[in-house]
C-alpha cells in the first residue's frame, strides 16, 4: 500500500506542477485580451472564454513589435520614444536600467549567462554553481587589483532569486555544461545530473 502511494506521488507531482505552471502562464497572458475593445473580445463574439487566445495575441504583439522595430522607420520611432522617456523623472531611471539589462542578456554577442561556473560559496569548504554575467569594469576593476568575473549565484529551488558576486578568476572553474542543464540541476536540488556539452 505504501509503495503504491509513493509511486503515485512520484508520477503525479511532476504532472501537477507542469499543469499548474502552464495554467499560470496561459492565465497571465490571457490578460492581454483586455487590450482589445469589448466588442471584439472572444467572450463577446463567441459567448465563451477560450483559454490560450491571449498567448496567441501576445506572440503576435511581440512579433509585430520586432518587425516594426527592425526597419528604418521603426528604429526612428523607437529612438524618439526612448528620448521622450529619458526626459521623464523616475521613468527614465527604471526604463534605462531595465533596457540595459535586457540588451545585455539577449544580445547575441553578450557573455551574460553563457558560461556555467563552479565557485566556492558561501565559504571556502563548499562549492556551488554560478553563471557568469560579465567582468568588472572601470573603477571597480581598478580597485579589485586582479582579474575578477561577475557571477550570479541562484538559490534553490527558485533560481530567479540569488546573489551577485565578484569572484577572482583564479578561484573559478568553468564547466562544460549548458545553462539549461545547470538550471535543472539547481532546481532539482542536485537530483538531476547535468550532461556534458556535445560539440
Amino acid at each position: 500500500m505504501k509503495r503504491y502511494f509513493l509511486t503515485g506521488i512520484v508520477v503525479l507531482i511532476p504532472l501537477v506542477i507542469t499543469v499548474w505552471v502552464l495554467n499560470l502562464i496561459v492565465t497571465t497572458l490571457d490578460q492581454t485580451l483586455y487590450l482589445l475593445p469589448h466588442s471584439i473580445r472572444p467572450e463577446t463574439l463567441f459567448g465563451i472564454h477560450i483559454p490560450g487566445l491571449g498567448v496567441v495575441l501576445t506572440m503576435a504583439i511581440v512579433f509585430l513589435t520586432g518587425a516594426v522595430a527592425a526597419n528604418f522607420i521603426g528604429r526612428r520611432l523607437l529612438l524618439l520614444g526612448e528620448q521622450l522617456l529619458e526626459r521623464i523623472p523616475v521613468v527614465n531611471s527604471i526604463y534605462g536600467s531595465v533596457k540595459q539589462v535586457s540588451d545585455t542578456l539577449f544580445s547575441s554577442s553578450g557573455q551574460a549567462f553563457r558560461k556555467v561556473l563552479l565557485i566556492r560559496y558561501p565559504h571556502a569548504q563548499s562549492w556551488t554553481l554560478a553563471f557568469q554575467t560579465g567582468t568588472p569594469q572601470g573603477q571597480i576593476a581598478a580597485r579589485l587589483g586582479e582579474p575578477h568575473v561577475n557571477v550570479y549565484v541562484p538559490t534553490t529551488p527558485n533560481p530567479t532569486s540569488g546573489f551577485f558576486l565578484m569572484v577572482p578568476c583564479r578561484e573559478v572553474i568553468e564547466l562544460d555544461i549548458t545553462v539549461d542543464d545547470a538550471l535543472k540541476h539547481i532546481i532539482s536540488m542536485g537530483v538531476v545530473e547535468p550532461r556534458q556539452k556535445t560539440s
